[in-house]
C-alpha cells in the first residue's frame, strides 16, 4: 500500500515527487520507458528559470530526478500497464505488479503528433523523424523538411541548421504561430527558407527519404521536394490512454480539473502538467502544476486520515 502514486517523469511529476517526499509521503513514481519526458529529447533549455546560461534538457531533468530521490522519493523506469481508479485504494500495474495507492497523481504528458501519411509510417527512421534533437546528427551536410509552425518547428529548425545543408520550414497557414524571438532566429537564419499555405501530402522513397510531395492548399497545386529527411513538429496530443474511459476529459482529450486545482472527476486522483495543460506546455508551467497537484494530494490524505480516524474513534 502506498500513500501515493505518481505516473509520470517529466518536470510537473518530478516535481510532485519532491514536493510529495518532502511532505512524508513516500511517493512511488513510474517514470516510464522514457524517464524524464519531452525534454529529455530537447535541446537547450534557456527559459527555465535559474539557469541564467541554459541547460540542456536531459541534464536538467537528471537535477530533478536527483532531487526527488535525495528527499525519498523511490523512482522506477518502468511502464504503468493499466490503472483501476474505480476502486479505493486505487490500483497500479506495471512490470512489477500491483500497486495500490490511496492517492493518485497523473503527469503523463504529450506524445508528439503524426501527419498520418502511409510514407511516413513505412520510413520511420528512415529519413522520417519526430525528434530533430535526437536525429538531427544523422543529416549532416543534407536537405530536410520540417513541417509546423510553432515553437517547435522553429526549434527543431533552428537545431537542425547545426546539421543539415538546407533547411524548408512548411507551413499550412500564411504566417507562423511560433513566438516573435522563433520566429525571429528562424526567419533570420540563412539556412532556413520557408513554404506557407502548404502541406506535405507524401514522403517519396523506398529504402530511405528521397522527396516529399508539397500541396498548396490556395491553388491545389502540388511540387516534388527532392530531400533526405522529414522532421514533423505539428503539435501533441495528451497521453491520456490510460484514464481515458475513468477520468472526465476536455473536449481535445485532456484530463480535466476542477476549481483551479489539478482535482479530477475522481476524488484522491490529480492530473498535472501536458496532460491536462492544452495552452501553456511549458516546463515551468509543469513543474508548478506538479507542485500544486503534491499539495491538493498531500491535503487529501489529511483529510482522509482526519476522517478514518474520527470513524475509529466513534466505533
Amino acid at each position: 500500500m502506498r500513500k501515493l502514486v505518481i505516473i509520470g517523469s517529466g518536470p510537473a511529476g518530478f516535481t510532485a515527487a519532491i514536493y510529495a517526499a518532502r511532505a512524508q509521503l513516500e511517493p512511488l513514481v513510474f517514470a516510464g520507458s522514457q524517464p524524464g519526458g519531452q525534454l529529455t529529447i530537447t535541446s537547450e533549455v534557456e527559459n527555465y528559470p535559474g539557469f541564467p546560461e541554459g541547460i540542456l534538457g536531459p541534464d536538467l531533468m537528471q537535477k530533478f530526478r536527483e532531487q526527488a530521490t535525495k528527499f525519498g522519493a523511490e523512482v522506477v523506469d518502468e511502464d504503468v500497464e493499466k490503472v483501476d481508479l474505480r476502486v479505493n485504494p486505487f490500483r497500479v500495474w506495471s512490470q512489477r505488479g500491483v500497486v495500490e495507492a490511496l492517492s493518485v497523481i497523473i503527469a503523463t504528458g504529450a506524445s508528439a503528433k503524426w501527419l498520418g501519411l502511409p510514407g511516413e509510417k513505412r520510413l520511420l527512421g528512415k529519413g522520417v523523424s519526430g525528434c530533430a534533437v535526437c536525429d538531427g546528427y544523422f543529416f549532416k551536410q543534407k536537405d530536410v523538411v520540417v513541417v509546423g509552425g510553432g515553437d517547435s518547428a522553429m526549434e527543431d529548425a533552428l537545431f537542425l541548421t547545426k546539421y543539415a545543408n538546407s533547411v524548408v520550414v512548411v507551413h499550412r497557414r500564411t504566417e507562423l504561430r511560433a513566438s516573435k524571438i522563433m520566429q525571429q532566429r528562424a526567419l533570420s537564419n540563412p539556412k532556413i527558407s520557408f513554404i506557407f499555405d502548404s502541406a506535405v501530402i507524401d514522403v517519396l522513397g523506398e529504402k530511405k527519404v528521397e522527396a516529399v510531395l508539397i500541396k498548396n492548399l490556395k491553388t491545389s497545386e502540388t511540387r516534388t521536394l527532392k530531400v533526405d529527411g522529414l522532421f514533423v513538429a505539428i503539435g501533441h496530443q495528451p497521453n491520456t490512454q490510460l484514464v481515458s474511459d475513468q477520468l472526465e476529459l476536455d473536449e481535445r482529450g485532456y484530463v480535466r480539473v476542477y476549481d483551479q486545482s489539478t482535482r479530477t472527476s475522481i476524488e484522491g486522483v490529480f492530473a498535472a502538467g501536458d496532460v491536462r495543460d492544452p495552452r501553456y506546455r511549458q516546463a515551468v508551467t509543469a513543474a508548478g502544476d506538479g507542485c500544486r497537484a503534491a499539495m491538493d494530494a498531500e491535503k487529501y490524505l489529511e483529510g482522509k486520515i482526519h476522517k478514518e480516524v474520527v470513524g475509529a474513534l466513534k466505533s
